[in-house]
């Protein structure tokens, strides 16, 4: 039974041990390339293999749950794996893709911007490690943390850091804005920085298993067809714009509920799930 127990175990650690190795492969091939070379061929790939390490993420944790295969290893393991794939990648993946000369201001700024999204990235994997070693036990705490997130989660940060890189080496880009090189480069520094605040907020951002559509089932198909044809339509043709649009409109629908939480205050029920929480003594 102990040995059958650990090979159990070992399933939700393997998915984790691929989602690494997804992120650290990202890391290794952008180093190859030489500064400010980050292509958007580059960004494309990484940025896959990112989405591939985020499914990953997902699974390890449900597998794990399913199977009831859950384990304090398997917890810090994946804390550390998302350090690395979605806390440092991106940050490596900046670092490399804009063209900037060593020792100007702007090339000090970019760095304090990518150790800022790292530094709060860890910060928030800790925090949520804390807190949910705090719920154990706790019916009603555990319920409200599968309800929603206090700060954005580091994968939907990775995703929408690396998708705004993307979309800003797009022929997109190109063809509507016509950004400087330059103003890319602060552009995407703020974005860093802005991220890495949102990520150790106190503010709530949903959580995909508090979707509940209380629709007829056939209705809910036809929607969920429907959904599936414009995604899938958008990915192949309209990539970078697809994905940017996805991630930012999270990040923005999570602001606009806590936004509107704040508006209603405390003693309104009014999304009472995403009243942010108060700042520890």
């Amino acid at each position: 039974m102990i040995v059958i127990r650990k090979k159990v175990r070992f399933i939700p650690n393997a998915i984790t041990t691929f989602g690494l190795a997804c992120g650290l492969f990202v890391i290794f091939k952008i180093n190859m390339v030489e500064p400010g070379e980050g292509t958007y061929h580059v960004l494309f790939t990484s940025l896959l293999l990112l989405l591939v390490a985020a499914l990953a993420d997902v699974l390890d944790g449900a597998v794990a749950r399913v199977i009831k295969a859950e384990s304090e290893f398997g917890i810090l393991f994946d804390s550390l794996s998302d350090a690395i794939t979605f806390g440092v990648a991106p940050s490596v993946l900046l670092l490399k893709s804009l063209s900037l000369e060593p020792g100007t201001f702007i090339s000090l700024c970019s760095v304090f911007g990518a150790m800022t999204y790292s530094i709060c990235g860890v910060l928030r994997l800790v925090r949520f490690n804390v807190k949910k070693a705090e719920s154990v036990g706790n019916k009603e705490e555990e319920l409200l943390q599968q309800k929603n997130f206090t700060g954005l989660p580091i994968p939907a940060a990775a995703m929408a850091a690396t998708s705004m890189n993307l979309f800003l080496a797009s022929s997109f880009e190109e063809k509507w804005l016509h950004i400087s090189s330059v103003s890319s480069a602060i552009f995407l520094i703020g974005i860093w920085t802005l991220l890495g605040i949102l990520m150790i907020s106190r503010w709530k951002f949903p959580s995909l298993k508090a979707l509940n559509f209380k629709l007829p089932p056939m209705q809910l198909i036809l929607m969920m067809m429907g959904l599936a044809v414009v995604s899938l339509y958008g990915i192949f043709y309209f990539f970078p714009v697809a994905l940017l649009g996805i991630t930012w409109g999270y990040i923005i629908l999570g602001l606009t509920l806590s936004f509107i939480r704040l508006l209603a205050g405390k003693k309104s029920k009014t999304l009472e799930d995403f009243e942010p929480e108060e700042e520890e003594s």
